[in-house]
């Protein structure tokens, strides 16, 4: 076991709307191939349901810009409210409060 949680995220359907309207040679993404391929963050250790909702409220908007970033880099065309409702509203998550590590390789950071 390792000492951290993990986050699923998965963009909805005003996430994809938005991917649509900046870049409308994505238009053929459908919500299915957005959602079928998680992004998977590994966050600080919750033990509770507050303890994650604390958490989450500190780190959303770097999952934000992590989300938008990864389908279209030119943050002018970024959404400018991205408030805690609008992380509710583009995207799910699930929360895991235990996270194993059964690799034998070390884990290696990428630079930014």
């Amino acid at each position: 076991m390792v000492n951290r949680s993990a986050l699923v995220v998965r963009p909805k359907q005003p996430f994809l709307d938005w991917v649509n309207a900046v870049d409308p040679a994505d238009s053929k993404v459908t919500l299915q191939n957005v959602v079928d391929d998680p992004t998977i963050y590994l966050i600080p250790e919750c033990g509770t349901e507050k303890d994650f909702a604390n958490v989450l409220r500190l780190i959303y908007e770097e999952i934000f810009e992590d989300q938008l970033c990864a389908w279209y880099t030119d943050r002018e065309c970024w959404p400018q409210d991205r408030s805690f409702a609008v992380f509710r509203r583009w995207f799910e998550w699930q929360w895991h409060s235990m996270v194993v590590d059964l690799s034998g390789e070390p884990l290696i950071r990428e630079a930014d």
